[in-house]
């Protein structure tokens, strides 16, 4: 299996000055050859520029420009052409598929961020001698940089990528390993509902609280994008000291509340993971969930609207994003691979509808958001318990059927 590591850089001042330069000397490489496709399709009757077309250019590229491009990895430079051409591969999947094309576009350095290496020893070097003062990672052009490594690497190291986030520099590696020993068996197993009020209940009874990070540090968010919105929108070369200053600052925040989130994501599934043989959880579409909904048109007002609850969803929308769940679901599908356990997806749809005591349902069962009263044989219990108790059995039932 294939495990990813995050560890924080610790280069000189020297050494942040190479690695902006070779971000931004890769960002140059990318939108030139985002404009050659452009070019080649808009003028040459629709003429379609691979990845082979582009890749084989980078001699003459590097030899024509020795400063910027010539003294970087010729690994590295693939790796991003081959990421612009996985960028207008899913553009023409999702053009043949009818959804929202979304071309790629033009970045600017500041949102160029990642150099990808494919192979350790390629143009970078991971260096963790076990007695060495300090571990260090070598880029090409850069030079040996020091790394905070708070954990050590099992495996042997694959590729290597180095990323700016704010003020801070990161290495990604990724090392293959071979399966890691299961955790001893519990006999236990779980169905969760994913909620707003809880973060997630299980069928058990148990409760995880909303942590509610994004809603936490919204007033901070709002005071900080507040005094980045007073300064006009200027070239980076006329930006001042104190626009600089709040755009980290919002940035900061931004990235507190990610971490944060990150962070209780992975404290929930590891407990998860630790506590139950078998994790039934709910199949949602998220990206379905935050869709604003449509406007309905007044048939007596030409040009005006009927009220919708735009307002109201809007609200909806940014408490589920606040929870994370896709971010948890991804992490729970992980650790429970890495600890030898067993994660099922079912169907949402009336989970919190149906009786557990004698399957009924209706949508009368749940009054409320939290009580669930059962018309028919009157049962009660928290609705998300519920939900809980009827996702597990649904998992099991899916866990036993024959493949089809």
């Amino acid at each position: 299996m294939i495990r990813a590591y995050k560890f924080l850089l610790r280069p000189t001042v020297g050494q942040q000055v190479a690695l902006g330069e070779m971000l931004r000397d890769h960002c140059s490489l990318c939108n030139g050859a985002l404009q050659e496709r452009r070019d080649a399709w808009r003028h040459v009757s629709k003429t379609s520029v691979t990845y082979g077309r582009q890749s084989a250019q980078l001699r003459e590229i590097r030899a024509f420009d020795p400063e910027r491009q010539g003294r970087w990895s010729f690994s590295s430079q693939q790796a991003t052409l081959r990421r612009l051409d996985k960028a207008f591969a899913a553009f023409f999947r999702r053009v043949k598929a009818g959804g929202t094309p979304g071309c790629p576009r033009f970045r600017g350095v500041n949102w160029f961020d990642t150099v990808d290496f494919p192979r350790d020893g390629d143009g970078c070097r991971w260096d963790a001698t076990p007695h060495a003062p300090a571990t260090r990672v070598r880029f090409q052009g850069v030079g040996h940089v020091r790394v905070h490594q708070h954990r050590p690497v099992a495996g042997k190291v694959k590729t290597v990528s180095v990323k700016r986030e704010g003020k801070r520099w990161y290495v990604i590696l990724t090392a293959g390993q071979a399966a890691p020993e299961p955790l001893p068996q519990t006999g236990s197993v779980a169905g969760i509902d994913m909620g707003i009020a809880h973060f997630l209940a299980d069928s058990g009874g148990g409760f995880v609280p909303s942590p509610r990070h994004g809603r936490k540090a919204a007033a901070e968010l709002e005071a900080a994008q507040r005094a980045l919105a007073r300064f006009p929108r200027v070239r980076r070369d006329k930006r001042t000291g104190n626009h600089q200053r709040a755009v980290r600052k919002a940035a900061d925040l931004h990235r507190r509340v990610r971490r944060q989130r990150l962070g209780h994501a992975h404290k929930t599934a590891l407990d998860l993971v630790r506590a139950h043989d078998v994790i039934a959880h709910e199949d949602l579409r998220i990206r379905n969930m935050l869709k604003a909904p449509a406007p309905e048109p007044g048939p007596e007002q030409p040009g005006g609207f009927l009220p919708n609850g735009a307002a109201a969803k809007a609200g909806l929308n940014r408490s589920i994003s606040d929870a994370g769940w896709g971010v948890f679901l991804t992490i729970l599908t992980a650790r429970a691979e890495s600890a030898g356990r067993e994660v099922i997806a079912v169907d949402p749809r009336n989970t919190s509808r149906t009786c557990p005591a004698c399957g009924h349902v209706a949508k009368e069962n749940r009054p409320t958001q939290e009580k669930f009263h059962c018309v028919a044989c009157g049962h009660t219990a928290h609705a998300d318990t519920v939900g809980a108790i009827n996702v597990l059995r649904a998992g099991l039932v899916r866990r036993e059927a024959p493949p089809a």
